[in-house]
């Protein structure tokens, strides 16, 4: 095989040590190979630079082993040419039939060109993917405090979870306070309420009848200060987001424009993509490789249902999530796209088939760098009225009617 890069190197990265193989290719096209082993140390990794560059090494590569690639990565970046390369694509390049160790199995294959580099996204993009995955932990760990001062509540017989739709609401907080200093006559208690939960004060009257001890105040207190915590963690990264996206402003005012994506959705998605989608040649591209494509299983000419591809966890979470919140809007596209789906695979499959449109319409808007259009719920049917019609009149003819067809004259103004 041809050799692209005559001295490169493959590192096998370790959380306590770094195995780089310097693999050399002379004039006569021998081969030479050197092995050291560095610790995962600041100043183990410089020296580990200082050797390749001392080699002549133009290109190195590396797999992306959970997060300990990425001091690695920063520390040799712009020294040498670097390559981030999924370990399931070296497991299945054929010919590794001895047992080498890794970093010479990636050295051989970066050689010769057989290796496909991950996309790794600049500094800035990265601190902000950090920044949104620890706020969409942070949510589902204020989730699950919620769930915790329910299931107190419920030991206690307190069924405020019964008459007001959010427990942690401004109403619902009061009532917590005032149980934890003590209260626990219903009627004060229901007293709290505020807004359109007033008119529900009979009914809170009766939910916060029940049997709160000194214990249930001590987990109520504990729980409730373990969310506001949060609340505020939540805040400060916000904060810290929107001062990051401040000069991308106008690609998350673009993507909001798409039914069901709010402005923290959109923030997480151009964290995961980017605001500038060139990386990506087309919407398929992105789509498979956030993994919302269909599945590929076709043999013999008969196609079966395939599952979806891995791909971003926290891409798909965003894009489903703002799927559910598209398929609820009234009069777009995008809910009859949801409906008709759904009535032929059901609504799981509907919602993953909807957030798959919503990336594809994500591209488009951030490459043409425009506004959402809305088509309308009747797009389809516009695109062709015959075949609309044809099946309403078949669904009618199945129910016993004969229908006859006429057009409709219009009318002369």
């Amino acid at each position: 095989m041809n050799v692209l890069h005559p001295r490169c190197a493959g590192i096998d990265v370790h959380k306590e040590t770094v195995v780089v193989c310097v693999r050399r290719v002379d004039d006569r096209g021998r081969a030479t190979e050197e092995v050291r082993t560095f610790a995962t140390m600041t100043s183990s990794l410089l020296a580990l630079g200082d050797w390749l560059a001392t080699e002549g090494v133009t290109h190195a590569a590396m797999e992306s082993t959970g997060v300990y690639w990425k001091p690695v990565w920063h520390l040799l970046e712009g020294r040498v040419e670097l390559l981030l390369v999924n370990a399931q694509h070296i497991k299945q390049v054929p010919g590794r039939k001895t047992d080498v160790k890794d970093c010479v199995w990636i050295a051989q294959l970066l050689q010769h060109g057989l290796l496909k580099a991950s996309l790794v996204p600049p500094r800035p993009q990265q601190e902000l993917r950090e920044l949104t995955r620890q706020r969409s932990q942070l949510v589902g760990e204020q989730g699950r405090a919620t769930q915790r001062i329910q299931k107190v509540l419920e030991d206690a017989n307190i069924k405020l979870a019964s008459v007001a739709t959010d427990v942690m609401g401004v109403s619902g907080r009061l009532m917590l306070r005032s149980l934890i200093d003590g209260e626990t006559d219903p009627a004060k208690l229901a007293d709290l309420a505020r807004q359109k939960l007033r008119s529900k004060i009979p009914a809170l009257r009766e939910a916060l009848r029940g049997r709160v001890t000194e214990h249930h105040r001590f987990l109520l207190n504990l729980h409730l200060g373990h969310y506001d915590h949060l609340e505020q963690a939540i805040e400060q990264l916000n904060a810290r987001i929107e001062a990051k996206l401040a000069p991308f402003v106008e690609a998350r005012d673009l993507v909001t424009t798409i039914p069901g994506i709010a402005q923290r959705t959109a923030e997480a998605i151009l964290a995961e993509i980017g605001t500038d989608v060139k990386p990506f040649p087309t919407s398929g591209h992105l789509a498979s490789w956030a993994g919302l494509c269909p599945g590929n299983n076709e043999s013999a000419g008969k196609r079966r249902n395939g599952t979806m591809r891995k791909g971003s966890k926290w891409l798909r979470t965003a894009l489903i999530q703002a799927a559910w919140a598209a398929s609820r809007t009234k009069d777009t596209y995008l809910a009859s796209h949801s409906k008709r789906v759904a009535a032929r695979r059901g609504r799981k499959h509907a919602v993953a088939s909807l957030a798959h449109t919503l990336l594809v319409i994500v591209y488009l808007v951030l490459s043409r760098r425009q506004e959402y259009q809305e088509l309308g719920a009747d797009y389809l049917d516009r695109l062709d009225p015959r075949r609309v019609s044809h099946r309403l009149v078949k669904r009618l003819e199945r129910l016993g009617y004969k229908v006859t067809l006429e057009t409709q004259t219009p009318v002369a103004v």
